[in-house]
């Protein structure tokens, strides 16, 4: 088990069009699509919520603002920010996720990047981006792209929504 902290924010809107019949929202989330090899081609389970690290020294909130900008290039959404709460993933890190409501063009998106071995054993040092792509989808679209472990977050939005 690892003690290692993420925190991050969920952007939702309004629905562009008309909820379909039976939508149990009319919100829409932003999701970013995990960059590097390992995810590109994958669609399903391969999105997530734009989150990353924080230490002692750093309050989550404060965290989940930076990690937005690390990862999409963007100022973070002006509040007021929904606590969603905390969720163990599975690897064991502790995850923390606030809401916000606004309404962002994925076209803006500047992703940060990182830099791994790839080929795997190559010795070559490749640069990709921490997202490779970001998009906002109905709830139900949400639930099949999200990570599975994050899914929860997408629930506890939804009924707090629905209040």
């Amino acid at each position: 088990m690892t003690n290692k902290r993420s925190a991050g924010l969920l952007v939702f809107r309004e629905a562009s069009g008309p909820a379909a019949p039976g939508a149990e929202t009319g919100v829409e989330v932003l999701l970013g699509h995990m960059g590097g090899p390992y995810w590109a081609h994958r669609d399903e389970g391969g999105w997530a919520i734009p989150k990353g690290e924080y230490g002692e020294d750093e309050a989550p909130l404060d965290a989940a603002r930076r990690e937005f900008t690390e990862e999409i290039g963007l100022p973070p959404p002006e509040g007021p920010y929904l606590p969603l709460g905390e969720a163990r993933m599975p690897g064991g890190k502790q995850v923390v996720i606030w809401a916000v409501r606004a309404d962002l063009d994925p076209a803006l998106m500047v992703p940060g990047t990182f830099t791994m071995e790839w080929p795997p054993r190559s010795g070559r040092v490749e640069e990709f981006p921490e997202l490779d792509r970001v998009a906002w989808f109905d709830p139900e679209t949400a639930r099949v792209k999200l990570i599975p472990s994050q899914v929860t977050f997408l629930e506890r939005l939804f009924t707090l929504l629905q209040g």
